[in-house]
């Protein structure tokens, strides 16, 4: 059973719950990684602190704090939603069909990787 957080920040889900700007906390601190000075001097990573449930997101993806706020927001919010649907969440359900999905892929990939091997001992046997 995969842990439901890792599901969330993955895709645009429809059907999530509302958070409320009040429920939220917000601060910005000097991102970490790779980037060298334009990462240590600049406070443009946002943590995102949802007070009810106490989740927390750090977002540093871009150098933009207003876009890092936005995607700490989307993120925040698919978790949010996790958090109190648990598996009747839509962000669970793609998750969990693009894990099939996945698997479905694999299988493919292993049938026809026997059927090639099947193949070439055929035409060495043919050979002899």
């Amino acid at each position: 059973r995969m842990p439901l957080f890792q599901a969330a920040g993955k895709k645009n889900s429809l059907n999530l719950l509302g958070l409320t700007e009040a429920e939220l906390e917000e601060q910005f601190v000097r991102g970490d990684g790779p980037g060298g000075q334009a990462t240590n001097k600049t406070s443009n990573c946002v943590v995102l602190k949802h007070v009810p449930s106490g989740i927390v997101v750090k977002c540093h993806q871009t150098r933009s704090v207003e876009q890092n706020r936005k995607i700490a927001r989307k993120i925040l919010q698919e978790k949010v939603d996790l958090f109190y649907k648990g598996e009747d969440s839509d962000v669970f359900k793609e998750k969990k069909a693009a894990e099939k999905k996945k698997q479905e892929k694999k299988r493919r990939a292993k049938e026809n990787l026997e059927r090639k091997k099947q193949f070439k001992e055929m035409l060495q046997l043919d050979s002899k």
